[in-house]
């Protein structure tokens, strides 16, 4: 062999070991992220995680596949879901009402939102502190953006508006399953 023949084989030695040591470093990043079963996720990502709904037509279905009956269909974007399992194409859900269904991974997007379950009203505070100045209130059965939460609150904002809300008093921040992920879907809903 020539030594410059020698030299790209050399290279390309070094660059095709540089490609498997980032491909090992990106696999066992999301090697950590496992369903309730125990089996590592196909997106890598955590399970629980929070999504909301793309559209205001979302089919919830039986199961993971264009083939299981629609079950209902959700008529509120952006509303918050928890991701309980998955598969690649597909995320089993629980919803405000504690239902469970399945739905395409397509009608689903990362960006966060809260929803007020309760029948009264939440106040968004200017701060994070219940002595804050209150610069709205978050209406029973409506939603709002969320940009963070910290120290048991969360901001929030709606158009031009941004405040602060009691973590425990919305749905979309819990960090523990809401729904336990063997529960059939359609079952849980009112």
């Amino acid at each position: 062999m020539s030594s410059k023949a020698s030299a790209i084989f050399q290279s390309l030695r070094r660059r095709s070991a540089l490609a498997l040591a980032i491909l090992g470093v990106g696999l066992m990043a999301g090697a950590g992220a496992t369903m309730p079963d125990g089996r590592p996720t196909p997106t890598g990502l955590e399970v629980p995680r929070w999504i909301s709904l793309k559209s205001s037509h979302v089919r919830a279905r039986q199961g993971p596949g264009l083939d299981y009956p629609i079950l209902w269909e959700y008529r509120a974007a952006g509303l918050p879901v928890q991701v309980v399992a998955e598969t690649t194409e597909w995320r089993k859900i629980c919803d405000p009402d504690g239902a469970v269904a399945w739905i395409h991974r397509t009608v689903s997007s990362g960006r966060r939102s809260v929803f007020n379950t309760s029948p009264e009203e939440v106040m968004i505070h200017a701060g994070k502190s219940q002595a804050s100045a209150v610069r709205a209130r978050l209406s029973p059965r409506s939603l709002v953006s969320l940009d963070e939460c910290e120290d048991g609150w969360c901001q929030v904002r709606a158009r031009r508006l941004r405040g602060w809300v009691q973590e425990r008093a919305v749905f979309g921040t819990q960090q523990r399953a809401l729904c336990n992920a063997n529960r059939p879907a359609g079952t849980g809903r009112d």
